[in-house]
């Protein structure tokens, strides 16, 4: 009955576009980018060509092309050496990995992006997790992929940066409303609303989706806003926004191998995470009398973030080590919450100034920002039912309790010069000084206090060559830091693992994570077409891993394992001939461990008897596959038609627990799904969409983990003396389709 009264709306809304007599709205398109922004604040941007690296810059016209169900999505399919996992089991909490380092939603991932919107720095301060289901799509004006350890993006910038950048109603006038609906119940609603008077410009959006879940006990049910007021004069320009979120996402955890005929199953559940965010952030620019910028901006962000996931109990059937009793819990419920705020606020200067009669460019600026959390866990005993659902045998106690503080202070300074008409060369380096405080809050865990401190200046220089319009060589060496995180440095005992994302152990401290970047390549295009070429190599020093200490397939420790190294090569075409158009990105990445190390992975075939593998140096990192491929294909019969394809690959990658690469199952086997959308309009103003993912139903896994299957009995029901070592796999969603319909309106 809703699918239909669903339809029924739809058909309305399709209705009174069509009928809409007026002229078809303004079409506003973003123009070819040529000025990227090379510093997280707001300046004049740096003209593509002088830009050492390869930049990969996306506008609102191609994010909105594919409909894409989120950002991560759009991430997944499009940008080069870009890959995504489903280890959450929900389509809205991937991890991004991008070179092979990594943004993810978990707290205890090591981190190794960092992701800003309007300059906003959004890793999260509690574990410097990057929560994508927080911002709609619809308000994404552009986003650029920088690659790179490049310093001017501090902390997290080991692999690259994700600069987001939101719409401003002066560009996207107008307005439109959509809705969708299709498989697994997924009912979506969407508006958003430009415009600009005078001086001043607005822009909103507000994006719902409610969905079943592919799988049972997956749904997802989203509600994001994002609002947008500012002002432009002649010499002043700023704006303010508001980012809002409330989402309520479900997981279903990584499954065993065994259970591949049914990818739609849970092992245990439930599993559950709520984000509520709230964001204030304020950016603007002011040009002085010299023709310098004055950039800034300033923000206030509050996240909540609730947890409640089913554990099964690694210790059942054990002796207590205190009173000898056996440990007949069969499993525990883990419920936490994360209260964290944050607030910043950066200033930078920007001057174009001849240097020697030569084209210059100087920036630089500072910037202060301090995080808040407070952390609780609570634990429930509690045992499985026929469906593997966690039923409670006692109350909550509470188990952790912890308060972390965190101030990061920094200075930058970024140079460019034109050597000659067809030279240039950039030199950057920035400070930044991090300390992290951690305070038992509860009064039962005293040895969690620590207070760390982590600083260092990092380094960058790059040069270009461009003989002509057509054509860019480039070569830069950049450096940047990453702290460990207060989830890292309370979880780095081997004798005490934790299971994550919870429980805090007084642990020794770590040390900062340091990356080396060499890039070289080319870029040009003529026309239509587009090309580029690169080749990198990234060591990374005292890396951070989530070791596996066996048992369950989330229970580990963190340690610095010595050095890393992530090199591989990217390159892309792109051109249009006529209404066809296509799009081809392709990467490889050969990343190992350059120091070895023994970690416990009793779910190892190769094992010892203590269930401790070793992992020499030059074995694969777990997790990244080897190689991908990303191909966009685009056909617009006519000028109401649209059709596009998207073909996602990726190769074979090494399971998680089998560092060493010698367990029997052997690495996660690559895959590739197509995608499909169409769009055509309808009358005026309306126009009907359809979107098809993973047309041919391909049965994939892009995430592995080596465990023990304690439902490894015909009835799946709880059998630890029976247990099963094999691979736990994070599903892909089988086929699905949808189809909806949007009404715009004009300027």
């Amino acid at each position: 009955m809703g699918r239909a009264r669903a339809l029924a709306t739809l058909a309305g809304v399709l209705t009174a576009c069509a009928g809409h007599a007026a002229a078809p709205p303004a079409v506003v398109e973003l123009q070819p980018v040529a000025v990227v922004a090379t510093t997280p604040l707001p300046g004049l941007g740096t003209p593509l060509r002088d830009v050492p690296s390869n930049v990969q810059v996306f506008d609102a016209r191609e994010l909105s092309a594919q409909r894409q169900g989120n950002l991560a999505q759009y991430l997944e399919a499009n940008p080069a050496s870009v890959a995504a996992n489903a280890a959450q089991g929900n389509p809205y909490q991937p991890d991004i990995s991008f070179r092979g380092f990594t943004a993810s939603p978990l707290a205890g991932v090591p981190q190794g992006l960092s992701v800003f919107q309007d300059g906003v720095r959004i890793n999260e301060p509690f574990g410097d997790v990057v929560n994508w289901d927080l911002l709609p799509a619809s308000a994404i004006a552009s986003l650029q992929v920088l690659p790179g350890s490049n310093p001017l993006f501090g902390l997290n910038t080991l692999g690259g940066a994700l600069s987001l950048h939101t719409k401003r109603g002066s560009r996207f006038p107008g307005g439109a409303i959509e809705a969708s609906t299709g498989s697994f119940g997924r009912r979506t609603m969407q508006i958003e609303q430009g415009g600009a008077s005078g001086a001043w410009d607005w822009f909103f959006t507000g994006h719902l989706a409610d969905d079943g879940g592919w799988a049972r006990h997956n749904a997802s049910q989203v509600r994001q806003l994002f609002a947008q007021l500012g002002r432009a004069g002649e010499r002043d320009e700023w704006s303010a926004t508001v980012t809002a979120a409330d989402n309520r996402l479900e997981g279903t955890q990584t499954l065993p191998a065994s259970w591949a005929g049914d990818i739609r199953d849970a092992y245990t559940h439930p599993d559950l995470n709520r984000n509520r965010l709230l964001m204030l952030a304020v950016t603007g620019t002011h040009t002085l009398d010299s023709g310098a910028v004055l950039g800034g901006n300033a923000y206030l962000r509050r996240l909540h973030n609730g947890n409640f996931s089913s554990n099964v109990n690694d210790q059942y059937g054990e002796p207590d080590p205190a009173s000898g009793e056996i440990d007949t819990v069969q499993a525990f419920n883990d419920r936490s919450t994360v209260d964290q705020a944050s607030a910043g606020l950066g200033l930078q200067l920007t001057w174009n100034r001849a240097l020697g009669g030569r084209r210059n460019q100087l920036v630089v600026g500072a910037g202060a920002d301090v995080g808040v959390a407070r952390y609780r866990l609570d634990t429930q005993p509690a045992r499985f039912d026929d469906t593997r659902g966690t039923q409670p045998v006692g109350d909550f106690a509470a188990e952790t309790d912890a308060r972390t503080r965190q101030r990061t202070l920094s200075a930058y300074a970024s140079d460019t010069l034109a050597i000659s008409p067809r030279w240039s060369a950039t030199a950057s380096a920035r400070h930044d000084d991090a300390r992290l405080v951690i305070r038992d809050a509860g009064g039962a865990d005293p040895a969690l206090d620590g207070d760390h401190g982590f600083r260092r200046t990092n380094l960058g220089f790059g040069l270009s060559f461009h003989p002509s319009s057509e054509f860019t060589a480039f070569a830069s060496y950049s450096e940047g830091m990453r702290a460990p995180t207060a989830m890292e440095l309370t979880c780095a005992d081997p004798d005490a693992p934790c299971k994550l994302p919870n429980s805090f152990v007084a642990d020794p401290p770590l040390k900062k994570v340091v990356a080396r970047t060499l890039e070289a390549g080319a870029r040009g295009g003529r026309g239509a077409t587009r090309w580029s070429v690169a080749a990198y190599r990234s060591e990374v020093a005292d890396d951070i891993q989530f070791v596996s200490s066996g048992g369950a397939a989330n229970a580990g420790y963190f340690r610095n394992v010595g050095r890393t190294r992530r090199q591989g090569i990217e390159l892309s075409w792109e051109s249009r001939w006529g209404p066809l158009g296509l799009a081809l990105r392709y990467s490889a990445i050969d990343a190992t461990y350059r120091s070895g190390f023994v970690e416990r992975s009793p779910a190892n075939s190769s094992a010892d008897a203590d269930g401790n593998i070793v992992v020499d140096a030059s074995r694969r990192l777990p997790g990244l596959p080897r190689q991908s491929l990303r191909m966009r294909f685009e056909l617009q019969p006519s000028e109401s038609l649209s059709l596009g394809a998207n073909l996602v690959a990726s190769g074979a990658s090494v399971l998680r627990g089998d560092e060493n690469q010698l367990d029997r199952h052997g690495p996660l086997p690559g895959w590739a799904v197509w995608n499909l959308d169409a769009t055509q309009r309808v009358g005026r103003r309306g126009e009907v969409f359809l979107r098809v993912s993973n047309v041919f139903d391909r049965r994939y896994a892009n995430f592995g983990v080596l465990g023990r299957n304690v439902f490894a009995n015909p009835e799946r029901r709880f059998d630890p003396a029976g247990a099963m070592p094999e691979p736990f796999l994070g599903q892909g969603a089988p086929r699905g389709a949808w189809i909806g319909l949007r009404c715009t309106w004009g300027a």
